[in-house]
């Protein structure tokens, strides 16, 4: 089974420019998860036969939002996280709103495994969005995800809008304690790894020139002066079944490209 994560950076934008639909063609991911959608279902027209969808997408128009697509139909599909955590991380919201209204968490049981996506809270230029990321999102994931683990392996995967390492990114000396790259959001990581979770892509590759965004800037993606921010993570007890694990750097439309892992499952 191949599972694709990709965020858009606004679906409606990839499919005018016919991206989504190469890659579509070209890819055919069992599961497709995507990030920041910014549209609702009933805004796009996306004819994909034999896939199952499924839509989170924010209260705000034209913002955020995550997906789900599949060939084969869920179990069953979960859009946010259960209210108990939601109270035990006071998840409540910032100065920019509130997180649970903006469509970032959304799971599909499968007979083997979960799968999630998640499009993580940007810290923002002024590191304004630290407390929410470090004292409540990170955390409230974290357990969200060893919540679902309780019953059957999770893979996970998504924007965590987050470089692990200094590998992860091409300058992570001028970018360290900016956001993306503090000590707090890379704690935040680090904590999935210690709690058992597996960075797929890291089983196959080691070192840096791996990356998954970049600027628009001087003309960064050419140049490949990127982040790795999306990542796919698994339990433990799926890491042998982890058969590939790549970035598509190929696959235009965003300023991400997709990611992919294959398990054999």
């Amino acid at each position: 089974m191949k599972l694709y994560s990709w965020n858009v950076n606004g679906i409606r934008a990839v499919l005018k420019k016919g991206t989504f639909q190469e890659f579509m063609t070209k890819h055919q991911p069992d599961v497709l998860c995507l990030q920041e959608t910014k549209a609702n279902q009933d805004q796009v027209e996306i004819d994909l036969p034999g896939y199952h969808q499924f839509w989170h997408s924010a209260e705000k128009k034209g913002y955020s939002g995550t997906a789900i697509f599949s060939k084969e139909k869920p179990l069953q599909v979960i859009n946010g996280w259960p209210q108990d955590i939601i109270d035990e991380f006071k998840l409540t919201g910032d100065i920019y709103g509130d997180p649970n209204k903006e469509g970032r968490v959304i799971a599909a049981e499968f007979d083997k495994f979960f799968a999630v996506t998640v499009y993580t809270p940007n810290a923002k230029d002024d590191l304004s969005r630290i407390p929410l990321r470090h004292k409540q999102w990170d955390r409230a994931f974290l357990a969200y995800v060893k919540a679902l683990e309780q019953k059957k392996p999770v893979v996970f995967c998504g924007d965590l809008n987050v470089a692990h390492t200094e590998d992860d990114l091409a300058n992570p000396k001028p970018n360290r304690g900016k956001k993306g790259f503090t000590t707090e959001e890379r704690e935040g990581f680090q904590n999935f790894v210690d709690a058992g979770f597996v960075d797929t892509l890291r089983i196959f590759k080691q070192g840096n020139g791996y990356y998954t965004w970049w600027s628009h800037f001087a003309n960064a993606r050419a140049r490949n002066v990127g982040w790795r921010i999306d990542y796919f993570l698994v339990s433990g007890s799926l890491k042998d079944k982890v058969t590939a694990a790549e970035i598509h750097a190929d696959v235009m439309g965003s300023d991400h490209c997709p990611i992919s892992v294959t398990l054999d499952i």
